[in-house]
């Protein structure tokens, strides 16, 4: 899906977040529930590992963002990578809540915002720059996932954009009207 054209970083920023939050959800829609919290290594964290860490940060940057320090006192960092959620259900509910925080916190935002002063960890940002730094830091651990995603389930993998080689057959329905530009 195409984003819409804007002039306005808000509902930009919104899209893009809403863009990142779909594609991360496609791609744990093709894992089975143990996939989601296999881990490959000692070193690296499953699926469920990054979705509770990415809704620990969300509780924290977006709760009350425009007058309290993003990283809220009673977020503990280290915890959110050991003991996942049990069930898928309980990991989406914990992801559902920080995606409903994010867009709780923008949606009421309009670019005339975007020079106020937020902080994270005692550090004076604007509200652009507060933005951008999270759009980059959910875009790691979504690529994180979407990488961790389609290891796991290459056996039935489904692309969540334009599958490989074919490019060209793609680009000429999107030319002809017949699929929708990603």
């Amino acid at each position: 899906m195409a984003l819409e054209f804007t002039t306005s970083y808000i509902q930009d920023s919104l899209e893009v977040f809403r863009s990142y939050k779909r594609l991360a959800e496609r791609a744990m829609e093709q894992v089975t529930n143990e996939q989601l919290f296999a881990v490959l290594d000692p070193e690296a964290n499953s699926i469920a590992i990054i979705v509770k860490h990415m809704a620990g940060n969300m509780r924290s940057r977006w709760t009350d963002f425009l007058t309290t320090d993003g990283e809220k006192p009673d977020r503990d960092r280290d915890r959110e990578f050991i003991d996942p959620a049990a069930t898928r259900d309980e990991l989406l509910a914990h992801w559902e809540d920080g995606w409903s925080r994010v867009f709780k916190a923008l949606e009421p935002l309009t670019d005339a915002d975007l020079g106020r002063t937020v902080t994270i960890r005692g550090e004076a940002h604007s509200v652009m720059q507060a933005i951008n730094r999270q759009v980059a830091h959910y875009a790691l651990h979504i690529g994180q996932i979407v990488f961790l995603a389609k290891h796991l389930g290459s056996d039935h993998w489904k692309s969540l954009s334009v599958p490989r080689n074919q490019s060209a057959e793609y680009n000429r329905k999107v030319a002809a009207g017949e699929a929708s530009q990603r």
